[in-house]
């Protein structure tokens, strides 16, 4: 630059003359004209964009509150008038225009403005007035827009900036911008999804058109053209001789404002939270009686089930009385019935802030009493938003929602919700659980034994189920829910709903991990029930389950609930793009709905392993646990809905491997699959991964761990490792087959005593062991051979069970040992027992495995990565890597 002006001066001033005027004539002097959250965010947008605003029209004060967008004008000096007319008998008020043309504006922007405002006013500044509307011009002209684009079911919704003339949302367009109207937007939600943040950036990007002198005038079409009435309380009960999805819209449409209703009892009743229902069997419920209605409704748990006229259903969530209460509609029968909690003195703290809360949002109440309603004292929509941030930050576990508030108007109903919601015992479409219960182990044990899908333990299809048994003794333990492929295509619709629609999708990170630490809270607080159904249903020993099995499980929620926040990508340097000016960062995003397999050998923790990672990193789940262990799965699956894992998180389906698993590979929603199991079976899920819709996968298969014990180690301790490394269980991770119950522990007995008699017809000296225990249950001795060469089937073969292979080398040729150690397939760890610190790192260095162990043996821990090389799988569980299963990455590149 430098060069430039010194070689041409004159030239490159007045080409900095040039952009200097053009940046002082995009500046325009605005007057703002409306009201709301949104006029206050246009506001602050063009102050950000260099323009001045010459004043602010908004609204009087209501109950001695100013308009948020008079608030924010006031707080930076600007000029806010707030007259309550602008007109008088059709006239406009000469002195209200007088103060208006003073500011000398030389455009107005009318971003939500309830008011008339005179045509003297939107001619008078050099630019003209524009309007934002929140439809797609010209249909839905007219104050409910919004409402009606909803009530006709359009597909595609959206907002038009126009210039204003003395018609009805008539004038000319200056930019549209539209979006997709999702099956169960309301208001609510396609406002705060689109209208509202895009209408706020579509506003200041029609105000720079105007600045650059580029913007448009396009002319309305007449073709197309709606004009609907203002949406009111007295033109919005429902019409119930049309289909369902009608019914549906219409409902939607009114929510919130002004809210559609029916008769029901003699009083009128008002639907909110309405969402179509697929076709299939009617849940259980009671009936309620609608008056107009073709058929009564249901109350069920998780709503009011509703019918059009064509017998399909609809469902809503909440209910509004007639004087004015907002109650669940599952609780139409038992609403006020529930006896008030009494306080803790931590409780009766928090309430202390939360009445200083409502004083600072009520300023207009002098004293804050039990019985103060929230909006019979002047509270509207954006004081809810702010009280839900502000329980958020008094009270991390208090996770509410707008309708929270709605449905508890009374500082007296409000407490007692948040203390029940703290609690966890806020009552929320109860859990229902069908227990089977056991004394066992001084306790009494609670076992869910049905399929868990979204949010609920439900029977499989057609009623299937199973007899789990218990490995040391070969008793059935309880029936089980076998899950068919109609079971996992809802479980799989659950979780991708919950992702894709669901407050977990939207969840703030640092709330995603305070819930699984409170889930690992819970596990902690039922380890031993957890650590005993383990025992019963693997056959572990109970010290081993209660240490390792439920501990490491619960010890790996918390480790990752810690990673929840701290998630992130990279900004990196290119260099090869033209011109230089380019920022490239990258983004860690979760994967969407994830399919997880896991073993028998350790079912909880296998299942924490995988599971804690995957939720972290913000995805979805559906598990199919060991059809033989499928009970701490269950009864994880309670706990989770417990801790407050929003429904469809996490599913739980036992069954087979051949119906659920291969569902699971083969389904087009499920983006990964996680497994830990055999080789063989790996191969398989690979390729029915790769057929089906190239879904990642990770896998942690076969292995034949080879471990290097040289002369000069602490032989002692070595062996002690040895001894310990074969005393824990190992199991056969996962069986294509159908059979289930004692089928599956006789078949894996078979094959370990054909392993064994396959060694000793090959040569190998058995020295011990080999037979299954003469006693009742699924035992096999422990089992150790010697003499064994390279070539022989149990030197390269995996035993899953207490086998140990013994084979001597003479010598101090290492690089011969380790040419021995990886002439296998399988490399998943690994170990090497030596006082000789350079021995070790070569040997570490050079054992083609994933895990190596030094002077120890399966020393896990759950900051760690385990995986394994080769036909051992790839992928890690535990550790950061493990995360990495989970996330996908983008690149995105910016010039500038």
């Amino acid at each position: 630059m430098n060069e430039i002006i010194s070689r041409n001066p004159l030239s490159n001033n007045n080409s900095l003359i040039h952009y200097f005027l053009q940046d002082i004539n995009s500046n325009m002097r605005i007057a703002v004209i409306g009201q709301s959250l949104f006029g206050q965010e246009v506001y602050k947008e063009l102050r950000k964009d260099g323009h001045t605003i010459v004043g602010v029209f908004t609204i009087p004060d209501k109950d001695g509150k100013a308009d948020p967008l008079a608030v924010e004008a006031e707080r930076d000096n600007v000029a806010v008038f707030k007259f309550p007319r602008w007109r008088l008998k059709g006239q406009a008020l000469p002195e209200v225009v007088a103060q208006y043309k003073a500011t000398g504006a030389e455009l107005n922007v009318l971003p939500f403005c309830s008011q008339f405002i005179p045509m003297e006013v939107i001619d008078h500044p050099q630019h003209g007035s524009i309007i934002y509307h929140p439809s797609l011009l010209p249909r839905h002209r007219g104050a409910s827009a919004i409402n009606w684009t909803l009530i006709h079911g359009d597909k595609k919704g959206g907002f038009t900036v126009f210039w204003a003339d003395d018609g009805l949302d008539t004038g000319p367009i200056l930019l549209q911008r539209e979006c997709d109207v999702e099956a169960n937007d309301t208001v609510s939600t396609i406002y705060k999804r689109f209208l509202f943040p895009e209408g706020v950036k579509g506003t200041v990007d029609a105000v720079r058109l105007i600045a650059e002198g580029k913007a448009p005038r396009i002319t309305q079409p007449t073709e197309g053209a709606t004009y609907e009435c203002i949406q009111k309380k007295d033109n919005s009960q429902i019409d119930w001789n049309q289909p369902a999805e009608a019914v549906h819209n219409w409902i939607r449409g009114n929510d919130k404002v002004p809210g559609a209703w029916a008769t029901v009892d003699g009083q009128r009743v008002t639907f909110f939270g309405s969402s179509l229902v697929a076709s299939g069997a009617l849940p259980k419920g009671q009936p309620l009686e609608i008056e107009g209605a073709s058929r009564p409704g249901i109350v069920t748990k998780a709503g009011l089930m509703l019918f059009g006229n064509d017998g399909k259903a609809l469902l809503v969530k909440n209910l509004q009385m007639a004087e004015g209460k907002m109650i669940p509609a599952g609780q139409y029968f038992s609403s006020g019935s529930s006896a008030a909690v009494e306080l803790t003195v931590e409780e009766r703290a928090f309430a202390l802030q939360m009445r200083a809360v409502w004083q600072s949002i009520l300023t207009n109440v002098a004293e804050i009493q039990d019985s103060t309603d929230f909006f019979k004292s002047g509270a509207a929509s954006m004081d809810v938003v702010r009280l839900v941030e502000e329980v958020k930050l008094r009270a991390a576990g208090c996770h509410l929602q707008n309708e929270d508030v709605y449905m508890n108007t009374s500082f007296q109903e409000f407490i007692q919700m948040c203390v029940r919601k703290l609690r966890g015992e806020d009552g929320e479409e109860e859990l229902q659980v069908d227990y089977v219960e056991k004394e066992v182990n001084n306790m009494t044990v609670r076992m869910p034994h049905q399929l868990f899908i979204n949010g609920e333990f439900v029977d499989a299809e057609g009623g299937k189920t199973y007899k789990t048994i218990n490995p040391t003794d070969g008793t059935a333990i309880c029936e089980v829910s076998l899950a068919q492929v109609g079971d996992v295509d809802r479980a799989v619709a659950a979780a991708k709903e919950a992702f894709e629609e669901g407050e977990w999708g939207r969840m703030n990170p640092r709330d995603r991990g305070r819930l699984l630490y409170r889930l690992a809270d819970l596990m902690e607080q039922h380890q031993e029930e957890l650590a005993t159904i383990e025992t019963m249903d693997s056959g572990a020993v109970y010290t081993l389950a209660l240490k390792t099995h439920v501990g490491m499980s619960i010890q790996t929620f918390r480790y990752f609930a810690g990673w929840c926040d701290k998630i992130h990508g990279s900004t990196i340097p290119i260099n090869q793009a033209r011109p230089n000016r380019n920022l490239t960062f990258t983004k860690k995003e979760p994967i969407g709905v994830c399919g997880i397999v896991i073993p028998w050998n350790y079912p909880l923790m296998m299942l924490a392993w995988k599971t804690a990672a995957c939720l972290a990193a913000g995805n979805t789940v559906v598990l199919k646990p060991a059809q033989v262990t499928p009970l701490t799965a269950v009864k994880f699956a309670e706990l989770a809905a417990m801790a407050g894992i929003p429904k469809g998180v996490i599913n739980i389906l036992p069954g087979s491997g051949s119906v659920v698993g291969q569902r699971l590979s083969d389904h087009p929603d499920v983006r990964k699959l996680g497994f830990t199991g055999s080789t063989e079976i790996g191969k398989h899920i690979m390729k029915s991964c790769a057929v089906s819709n190239v879904k990642k996968v990770s896998l942690e298969l076969g292995g034949k761990s080879p471990l290097i014990i040289f002369s000069d180690c602490d032989m002692d301790k070595a062996v002690r490792s040895l001894v310990e490394m074969k005393k824990m269980k190992v199991g056969d991770p996962m069986d294509r087959s159908t059979d289930h119950g004692p089928q599956n522990h006789r078949a894996h007995l078979e094959k370990l005593l054909e392993f064994c008699r396959t060694g000793v017809k090959e040569g190998a000296s058995l020295l011990r062991g080999g037979q299954q225990v003469d006693r009742p249950g699924f035992f096999f001795e422990p089992t150790l051979f010697t003499d064994v060469q390279d070539h022989m089937y149990i030197a390269v073969e995996e035993s899953f069970g207490p086998v140990m292979i013994v084979s001597s080398f003479k010598g101090g040729d290492v690089d011969e040992v380790l040419r021995r150690a990886n002439a296998t397939e399988y490399g998943l760890a690994s170990g090497v027992f030596t006082r000789d610190i350079s021995k070790a790192l070569y040997v570490s260095e050079k054992l083609n495995a994933g895990t190596v162990f030094v002077n120890t043996y399966n020393k896990t821990d759950v900051a760690a990565p385990f995986g394994g090389f080769k036909q051992s799988g790839f992928g890690k569980d535990l550790g950061q890597d493990a995360l990495n299963e989970y996330l996908k990455t983008k690149a995105v590149t910016i010039e500038y």
